[in-house]
């Protein structure tokens, strides 16, 4: 496994550029491996893809079909980007593939960006190696993102709107909306979750003025949870009954119901009740809401404290995770906590006002525009959050273990990049 590839090149403090014609240039130069792959379902929207692709993965692996997944950020490893049948790809393939495309950009002079290079890589692989179903998901926004290539999917979802990257994407829910409806493709079935009514809005003219069959939350489906956690699924031709998700937090219900209509509706698929019960019971996706139970950093904590990982990084991500904090027993909670650059922290903390006993801001290792860990402290103390700032997760973690006696949790949260950081640190991350 490789922490990156030899191409393409991290472009670094490069702008963002979101633009279809280099993707598209090198596709062609490739022969358009593209139109060669298996039904694609196309997964965009601000929170939840992640989620909504395990299930998917999960339910389809149940059901016997052999499934590709394409996924960003990786966390660890970059194989973990792109998934061959169940297993991040081998050292060997994505080296192979990475220098056919390196090869083709060089000789028609086409200069991809590094989502761009990795995106060509991952429907490259996916092009050589026989598959039932690929699962695609977005970078960022989706009419202009590298993924937005697929002129035909099986399916696609818009998973929940919030405003995130607004610097690209627009600066209200409104415009966020038109650019990942963009993944909205004329005469294909589209699975919309719950949305705020200006997002819902918008998806829904898109998905009119392209002839989309629309399954939308509230109005076609609803999820709910009974006083065991179990999941109740509702939709015009069916109800089920199914056990509680695996993956933790009340919002799961939602991606677990998006996989669920998505799955209802693919009619070339021949996917059981059951096969959708060992998927939902079965999922699995690192770094949302996960509790590390083994590993180097479990052994240097105490017995009495439990770590939980999760990536959420914006105002909706981090209302999610109060809420989930909500409902867990109560005990002392401790923040190990780092962000990136742009991103509003205030925002993010407000959330947890009066909801932890102490606040570790961090330097993310992984990210190179993160935060300073002393930054960070100093807005949590403004907000009248006890905290400090440290250089790295062992500063971070040796300094909370010494606070306290009693059983405790640990949450950390802010970035993908410090799940990234924690998992790496542990030595025992695995994905399935």
């Amino acid at each position: 496994m490789v922490k990156m590839p030899h191409w393409p090149i991290p472009m670094g403090s490069k702008p963002i550029d979101l633009d279809l014609s280099r993707i598209r240039a090198l596709l062609d130069a490739l022969d358009n491996p593209q139109n060669k792959l298996p039904p694609v379902i196309h997964v965009a929207g601000t929170n939840g893809k992640g989620s909504t692709t395990a299930f998917l993965k999960a339910i389809f692996q149940a059901a016997g079909y052999k499934v590709h997944a394409y996924t960003s950020p990786h966390l660890v490893n970059f194989n973990e980007r792109i998934n061959i049948l169940g297993t991040d790809i081998d050292d060997r393939l994505l080296y192979e593939t990475s220098e056919e495309c390196r090869l083709a950009a060089e000789k028609h002079n086409i200069q991809p960006t590094f989502f761009e290079g990795t995106t060509a890589v991952a429907l490259l692989a996916f092009s050589k190696i026989k598959a039932d179903v690929i699962i695609l998901e977005v970078g960022m926004g989706g009419r202009l993102d590298a993924t937005n290539v697929i002129d035909n999917p099986a399916m696609s979802i818009i998973t929940s709107i919030s405003l995130d990257h607004v610097e690209f994407l627009g600066d209200n829910l409104a415009k966020i909306a038109y650019e990942k409806a963009g993944i909205i493709k004329p005469n294909c079935p589209c699975v919309i979750s719950y949305q705020y009514p200006e997002s819902l809005e918008i998806l829904l003219q898109i998905a009119e003025q392209n002839n989309s069959p629309c399954y939308a939350y509230q109005y076609d489906w609803v999820v709910s949870a009974d006083e065991n956690k179990q999941l109740f699924y509702q939709s015009q031709p069916i109800d089920l009954f199914l056990p509680k998700p695996n993956l933790q937090g009340d919002h799961q219900y939602i991606n677990a119901g998006n996989a669920i209509t998505a799955i209802l509706n693919l009619k070339e698929f021949n996917i059981s009740n059951e096969h959708i019960t060992q998927g939902i019971s079965n999922a699995t996706w690192p770094a949302r809401l996960q509790k590390l139970l083994e590993g180097s950093i479990i052994n240097q904590l105490p017995r009495n404290f439990e770590i939980w990982v999760d990536g959420a990084h914006n105002e909706a991500g981090a209302h999610v995770l109060s809420v989930w904090l909500d409902d867990q027993p109560v005990m002392p909670t401790y923040m190990v906590f780092g962000m990136t650059k742009g991103r509003n922290c205030e925002a993010f903390l407000d959330h947890f006002t009066g909801k932890i006993k102490y606040l570790a801001g961090v330097l993310i290792e992984a990210e190179p525009s993160s935060y300073g860990g002393e930054f960070i402290s100093q807005i949590a103390t403004k907000m009248g959050i006890t905290s400090s700032g440290y250089d790295s997760i062992d500063e971070a973690l040796n300094a909370i273990v010494q606070m306290e006696t009693s059983p405790a949790r640990i949450l950390v949260c802010g970035s993908l990049y410090l799940a990234g950081d924690i998992l790496y640190q542990n030595q025992r991350f695995r994905r399935s």
